[in-house]
């Protein structure tokens, strides 16, 4: 397998060195840049396994960096980290929220959450004509082809698909998917929903498979078409 390489962003000059260290002594490869438009610039010429973005060390939130380097890989993971105090603002559209202070631990336990594992050792999960490869973070829908996800859509998937034919209410998949307990609004939640269906669903506007129940949350099933209605 080869190397992971992590693109730290607002690292340099910083004066706190204390995530390249955590993320080096882990055997992660590190490459460091100190501004937005230089970590546009990297991202132009190679694409790395995941990006940390040390908001605190850039003196600003972070939002329109964070949604410009989501639009130029979006494929790739994001981990926003931002000051104590700081609200949790998802219009960053980033995988991970870190709020200041947090352990070495704490931080490579989000990293290895996002991070693809060995390819070799694949994880399947399967529901009816809908297979997800975990590892490699794709889906298959039979005689549709695979698709390539983003790591908060596979992991919506992966949820809802874990618990077929139950109702997965919008709080927990808040919860499991975006690690937060707010719930104020779930736009953000809605969008990967309506992703998910432009993947696995003949007609997104009736969905087969990834049905929602009002009121309550999402629910992965298989249901004739006079049941499709939501």
């Amino acid at each position: 397998m080869r190397a992971i390489v992590i693109l730290l962003v607002g690292g340099k000059n910083s004066g706190d060195n204390s995530i390249q260290a955590a993320l080096e002594k882990a055997n992660y490869g590190v490459e460091v840049v100190s501004t937005g438009s230089q970590a546009v610039k990297t991202l132009e010429n190679k694409t790395p396994n995941l990006i940390v973005y040390n908001a605190p060390a850039m003196r600003s939130s972070g939002v329109r960096t964070c949604r410009r380097l989501r639009r130029t890989v979006p494929e790739t993971p994001i981990v926003h980290i931002r000051a104590a105090g700081a609200p949790e603002d998802h219009e960053a559209e980033a995988d991970i929220y870190l709020e200041q202070p947090f352990t070495s631990r704490k931080l490579l336990n989000r990293v290895r959450f996002l991070l693809p594992a060995d390819e070799n050792n694949e994880e399947i999960v399967r529901y009816g004509r809908v297979t997800l490869y975990l590892s490699k973070r794709s889906v298959e829908v039979t005689g549709r082809g695979e698709s390539k996800l983003t790591p908060k859509v596979a992991r919506l998937l992966e949820e809802l698909m874990r618990h077929p034919g139950e109702v997965v209410t919008r709080k927990q998949l808040m919860q499991t998917v975006w690690q937060t307990d707010y719930v104020g609004d779930t736009r953000t939640l809605d969008v990967h929903v309506r992703w998910a269906r432009e993947l696995i669903e003949a007609d997104p506007s009736k969905p087969e498979y990834l049905v929602t129940k009002r009121g309550q949350g999402y629910i992965f099933t298989m249901l004739p078409p006079d049941q499709r209605s939501e």
